[in-house]
């Protein structure tokens, strides 16, 4: 699976977006509204209306660009070392959250509706596959390039996938940021035992 497409947001889909983001850290899912989006944007509802019809195709299309984001930070990075990439991809996946625990509360809301949206779960589902693909593309990497061990690289991916998605969840369910500094240390010393 390669990533999302390359696509490019306009200068009113970018300040919509950030609108999004700011209002739902400060109102969370269950309290976010298209007027409460629209007073973040400083424009009117009908502005907000003008690009997406519902607040769901809103947050659908805040998703999306959620991944956009998380895949520029990811193709950003200059090293091809595999070890230094996985520690940098370990780091946008739990040690960058610890910037926005509020946007991580709203994000834990509307995974919890993703099983009656369709277009939430297509959209973690989409996530999930991403960060899947570019942890097993590097494992895989390393394992060629003989600095990890031999390993199945699917089961050491989806054991850290555990590690931080269990993370995320703890870290929001008890407001404790260090759980994800906890999470970070054990993904370590879970690479270091499985690929060193």
């Amino acid at each position: 699976m390669g990533g999302p497409s390359d696509r490019t947001f306009s200068e009113q889909t970018e300040e919509i977006m950030q609108a999004t983001y700011r209002a739902l850290r400060e109102h969370g899912y269950a309290d976010l509204t298209i007027k409460r989006i629209a007073d973040e944007y400083g424009k009117s509802t009908a502005a907000v209306h003008y690009y997406y019809d519902t607040k769901d195709d809103l947050l659908a299309a805040f998703l999306d660009y959620l991944l956009e984001r998380f895949v520029d930070s990811i193709h950003d990075v200059e090293t091809t070392d595999p070890e230094a990439r996985l520690e940098i991809l370990l780091d946008e996946l739990l040690v960058k959250p610890q910037e926005n625990p509020d946007l991580s509360v709203a994000l834990l809301e509307m995974r919890s509706q993703a099983p009656y949206k369709e277009a939430f779960s297509d959209r973690f589902r989409q996530n999930d596959e991403y960060i899947r693909y570019m942890l097993k593309a590097v494992i895989n990497h390393g394992i060629d390039e003989g600095v990890f061990t031999d390993v199945d690289a699917d089961h050491v991916t989806r054991s850290l996938l555990t590690i931080i998605d269990g993370a995320r969840t703890r870290a929001v369910m008890l407001n404790d940021t260090e759980e994800l500094e906890t999470a970070r240390q054990t993904a370590s010393e879970y690479v270091d035992a499985m690929l060193q």
